[in-house]
């Protein structure tokens, strides 16, 4: 097991909530004092090294004359610092994990980066961190996917239960986050974690989360696993009190439903790059938001383990290596991410949020999902569509009445 597993593993001994931030800094002096005050909060925490947006395109060229030339970037380049750099950065944090989060489609050069500054726990994946971020072909980031995961001995994390951030129903997020870490698991990593995004409805949500867990046990069963939630990571509250109880409830959820650890967002998401002191801060109202709450086995049964299964069986049926899997779905339409505009997806999956503000699928495309659980009445306008992208930010910098 991992230093990152084995700490999240721990906290769940004890019956805490690992949180963790989505914080970078492209000075190393900066991002140094950023893990020394995510270490020292007042919450179980683990440390997170963000990469800037040049490295996660892989234009390290455009880096490297950004750290020349002084200008501003919004996240650490941890392929244009030396891992010396890098190691300093680390240097007297030791015990305390440290996980790379990057966002790209081709992630040899980053886990190379990261490998040599002596760092063993990263994110993301083939389907994930392509078909919302990249142009890329599908068929290109699983083959560097490939060649990045083969010899790796550290934690990865899927991000296959983030897709679009929103407007993705429950069981397609729980299925790809699924499918991401038997591709992993195909190439030889034993320690992964399974990310869920927090959506529309708190117990549509519990319900997903708890079907993640039972495909995990299912399909990972001789590998290291847990479970992460997301802060909703769609259109977020502008008012400080509307974002604080957003992410304290994600807190509440990931608890509730079982899961491990939670990704925080702050009271200036809407706005800005959050400060040290403004992650910090997210991080111990969450933690004081889960130790409130306690794990909760029961919950309704919509529907949503019976279409993940339906999703990841007749994936995995298509090869027995993973990664040939996805690409046949994709081409089949198998797998389709509403409104996501790649041109390896389909396109002819969408949804909605119902009046009871539960994600639901208005069209399945060729998806092996049962006709009942489409909504033919759905609202196909733009109108709609607007009003559900803005739900949740609306519902929550609304005072109550």
């Amino acid at each position: 097991m991992t230093e990152f597993a084995a700490a999240v593993a721990r906290a769940a001994a004890e019956g805490r909530l690992v949180v963790q931030p989505r914080m970078g800094m492209a000075s190393p002096a900066e991002m140094r004092a950023g893990l020394r005050a995510v270490r020292d909060a007042a919450a179980v925490t683990v440390g997170t090294l963000t990469v800037d947006s040049y490295t996660r395109v892989g234009d390290h060229r455009a880096a490297l004359a950004a750290l020349r030339d002084g200008a501003r970037l919004n996240g650490y380049p941890i392929v244009s610092h030396d891992p010396a750099v890098t190691r300093g950065v680390l240097a007297g944090l030791d015990g305390f994990p440290v996980q790379v989060r990057h966002g790209s489609a081709d992630p040899r050069a980053v886990f190379g980066a990261l490998t040599a500054a002596g760092l063993d726990t990263t994110e993301g994946g083939p389907v994930s961190y392509c078909l919302p971020y990249s142009r890329r072909p599908l068929r290109d980031s699983v083959a560097h996917w490939s060649e990045a995961c083969d010899g790796f001995s550290g934690h990865l994390e899927t991000f296959g239960g983030c897709m679009m951030g929103q407007l993705c129903p429950p069981s397609l997020l729980v299925a790809l986050s699924v499918l991401e870490a038997a591709f992993f698991r195909f190439h030889g990593v034993r320690s992964v974690s399974l990310s869920y995004a927090q959506q529309t409805s708190a117990d549509q949500d519990a319900e997903a989360i708890r079907a993640l867990r039972a495909l995990a046990a299912r399909f990972l069963s001789d590998v290291d696993w847990h479970v992460v939630v997301y802060t909703y990571m769609g259109v977020y509250p502008r008012t400080r009190s509307g974002a604080r109880v957003l992410n304290d409830n994600a807190a509440r959820l990931a608890v509730r439903a079982g899961a491990r650890r939670l990704i925080v967002k702050t009271v200036a998401e809407a706005h800005r790059i959050p400060t040290i002191a403004e992650n910090v801060a997210a991080l111990e109202s969450a933690s004081l938001a889960a130790a409130s709450v306690s794990f909760d086995p029961v919950t309704e049964d919509t529907g949503v383990l019976a279409e993940a299964t339906a999703l990841v069986e007749a994936v995995l049926e298509l090869s027995a290596d993973p990664g040939t899997a996805l690409l046949a779905a994709f081409r089949r339409g198998l797998l389709d991410v509403p409104y996501c505009l790649h041109p390896d997806n389909a396109g002819h999956a969408r949804s909605h949020v119902d009046d009871a503000g539960r994600l639901r699928w208005s069209s399945t495309g060729a998806m092996p999902i049962a006709r009942s659980s489409v909504d033919r009445c759905a609202p196909a306008d733009s109108a709609g569509l607007l009003a559900a992208l803005n739900r949740v930010a609306h519902l929550h910098d609304t005072p109550s009445r």
